[in-house]
């Protein structure tokens, strides 16, 4: 069996952390987030932007591969926002509360179905510059009711397209990971690594 390929994480997300290690299995030993390494500013307008320079940062601060993803929800109905600024929609940041209860707010009143996907690219980097770029998109629509413990962000909102009509929120961690857009990213990124 082939030695797995040892990357430092970027994100400190411990919900991102669980999916992506269940999904890479024994073919990635993801390493956490260095404490040391300050907080990266993710002002690209783009998912590929903002992963990458967490990626190079990471790459840089530890000399290690890095691997980055940068996340987040496109609701037709809303021109493709919250988009890049997901984790800041509500006006904090990362709170999770905040951006839902926006959403559903600039939602009011547009009927169903409002459709929306989930997106996510990863920037695989290594420190002499080299890189591996994966996308995952899961599509659905948006409810105006949040349903469900399970998740993070937006999962309480979100009915996935590829499931039996419950929210991301009421899904299992293994049903999550079989359709979302960050196992379909790790997929992609395998794929490409063979």
């Amino acid at each position: 069996m082939a030695e797995p390929l040892v990357v430092v994480a970027a994100t400190a997300n411990t919900h991102k952390l669980d999916e992506m290690r269940a999904i890479f299995g024994d073919a990635v030993e993801l390493l956490p987030r260095p404490d040391a390494l300050a907080e990266v500013v993710e002002d690209a307008d783009t998912f590929v932007g903002n992963a990458r320079l967490k990626a190079i940062a990471v790459a840089e601060h530890t000399g290690h591969v890095a691997l980055a993803d940068d996340s987040g929800l496109e609701v037709d109905a809303l021109d493709g926002e919250p988009g890049v600024q997901s984790a800041y929609y509500g006006g904090g940041d990362h709170d999770d509360a905040a951006n839902r209860a926006r959403l559903v707010r600039e939602l009011a009143g547009v009927a169903a179905p409002r459709t929306a996907r989930f997106r996510t690219v990863i920037v695989l980097r290594w420190p002499d510059g080299r890189e591996v770029v994966a996308n995952g998109t899961c599509e659905g629509q948006i409810i105006d009711v949040e349903r469900g413990e399970q998740g993070f962000g937006y999962d309480p909102l979100f009915v996935p397209d590829d499931g039996d009509g419950r929210t991301f929120g009421e899904h299992s961690p293994q049903e999550k990971n079989a359709m979302s857009h960050r196992s379909r990213a790790c997929r992609n990124l395998l794929e490409q690594l063979d």
